[in-house]
């Protein structure tokens, strides 16, 4: 499959195919391209129903001209912490991570994974270190797939959860999408409504806020990925 951002004809083709009803999957076996480029390509230019290949070839031209800085400093090197000091700062990563708005659970799971050498471990590892139930390993797993956050691979006859560097990039993704269908839903709201209307006012004001606030997390995204390509 070709590398690279996409070309102006093919952003004319990601076009076609959303208003032809195409899903992403087959406008990008059409195109050559993995799913998940033209997922990005639509969800930082206006999303499935404002998607303009026009407007995202002048975007990507624009953030193409952006400086890009310099790497991140690398963190010191240290000899590795014993096993008490490591379960503390788990204990209070996973308490931070409950603080800002994750399921406790959840939480737990994703910080195991963290800090495990390989950011890969079974549920019957997760449950033991954690001391819970496979049942609650089990649903907290889904909750975090859903978000992107963990993968699963097969391990023989076990099955794998695993984080890797790319993790962030499909919590955005995830996040992205999700923050697509408010500003869409409250754009139809604000039609429905009547932009005279102090409902449709209010939905009108709320869609365009997250449309907004969307492309500049997908600008600042972009901009990380640029600039720290193993990231």
């Amino acid at each position: 499959m070709p590398a690279g951002r996409l070309s102006y004809p093919e952003r004319q083709r990601v076009a076609a195919g959303l208003a032809d009803g195409l899903s992403y999957a087959e406008i990008g076996r059409r195109l050559g391209r993995p799913k998940s480029t033209v997922i990005r390509e639509v969800a930082r230019n206006g999303g499935a129903h404002d998607y303009r290949a026009d407007r995202a070839e002048q975007a990507a031209r624009r953030r193409a001209r952006r400086r890009v800085p310099a790497s991140l400093p690398a963190p010191p090197v240290r000899a590795a912490a014993d096993p008490r000091t490591r379960s503390d700062f788990e204990e209070r990563f996973a308490t931070m991570a409950t603080q800002t708005g994750m399921p406790s659970m959840m939480a737990r799971v994703l910080i195991c994974l963290f800090t495990a050498e390989s950011g890969s471990r079974t549920a019957t590892e997760l449950a033991a270190r954690l001391r819970v139930s496979p049942a609650s390993v089990s649903k907290a797993v889904g909750w975090l797939e859903e978000r992107g956050m963990l993968r699963r691979e097969r391990d023989g006859r076990r099955e794998r959860y695993l984080i890797d560097d790319h993790v962030w990039q499909r919590a955005w993704l995830a996040s992205m999408a999700g923050m697509a269908q408010w500003a869409d839903f409250t754009r139809q709201g604000a039609e429905l409504f009547g932009g005279d209307s102090l409902v449709g006012t209010r939905l009108l004001a709320t869609s365009q806020w997250l449309q907004h606030i969307r492309q500049d997390m997908v600008d600042a995204a972009e901009h990380w990925l640029r600039a720290f390509p193993s990231s």
